[in-house]
């Protein structure tokens, strides 16, 4: 399949494996190699080659009458899916802490070593940080990494900690590893974690968990400030019992949400219920 508009940094490779992946579509049968290769424009060769390097990574699943998808291709997209859920959730919640504090608020998830934001508040500075949804931070640097780095189990911390950052952006003041697990004991002890200008000069915040219907923290959400305009007073004393109430209706908005039934209705199902009789209670 031809590409336009291609930089020098473009894989091919993937490309071609991501075509075969969607040659599938909504089929619910197998596809031959035939098939695959004329959907895709690919020479047989090659498309044989990339199904059994799918089939390997278990996304691609053969038999005799052809090729399937295996479930595992579910994993391609449950990040985003969970990620887009949270920001829907998180949005209505975060302007309103925005309009509370006049501060720029933040949802965030771990991964690895960084954070990632999946939601987020801005507002109008003359002097900011730019984040924006997507944008990566070292956790240890972060009061919402440092947050969720709290909440994980001793095993998982350690690999946490010994994992290099992806993000490409160094800390303006990292703390010493010592100092930085004095942090993360201290944080699961009050249940809210604070930084002053660890990952940006000029910038305090705080940031809270936010916990699942069993308790389990799936995100963080904060308040950021600079140091000019706003105290650590007030930080503490007014923006965060804000923050913690709202990183409360977040969890319960997003445990309602995943514990409510989903079902999908086609117009030839929602048909054959309406005809269906209604049986006597």
């Amino acid at each position: 399949m031809s590409r336009e508009k291609t930089g020098p940094d473009f894989v091919e490779a993937l490309a071609r494996g991501l075509d075969v992946i969607k040659a599938f579509g909504t089929r619910r049968r197998p596809m031959s190699l035939s098939e695959i290769a004329s959907e895709t424009g690919l020479a047989r060769a090659t498309a044989r080659r990339i199904l059994l390097t799918l089939e390997q990574l278990g996304y691609v699943r053969s038999s005799p009458a052809g090729y399937l998808l295996a479930p595992r291709v579910l994993e391609l997209g449950v990040a985003y899916t969970l990620s887009a859920g949270l920001w829907e959730i998180a949005q209505p919640h975060l302007r309103e802490l925005v309009a509370a504090t006049g501060q720029a608020a933040s949802v965030a998830q771990l991964d690895g070593a960084d954070i990632i934001y999946v939601a987020r508040v801005a507002v109008p500075k003359v002097v900011a940080t730019v984040i924006n949804v997507g944008t990566r931070f070292p956790a240890r640097s972060t009061a919402l990494g440092k947050t969720l780095l709290s909440a994980l189990a001793p095993d998982d911390l350690a690999a946490a900690l010994d994992a290099p950052s992806a993000s490409g952006t160094p800390a303006f003041r990292e703390r010493p590893i010592g100092r930085l697990e004095d942090d993360l004991r201290e944080i699961r002890s009050r249940g809210w974690a604070e930084t002053d200008e660890e990952m940006s000069p000029g910038v305090r915040s705080i940031a809270a968990p936010i916990r699942d219907g069993d308790g389990t923290v799936i995100a963080a959400v904060n308040v950021s400030a600079l140091v000019a305009e706003v105290s650590h007073e007030t930080m503490i004393e007014e923006y965060l019992p804000l923050l913690l109430v709202a990183a409360s209706e977040i969890g319960r908005d997003y445990a309602l949400l995943r514990d409510t039934p989903q079902e999908q209705v086609t117009a030839r199902s929602a048909s054959r219920r309406r005809s269906e009789p209604t049986r006597a209670r």
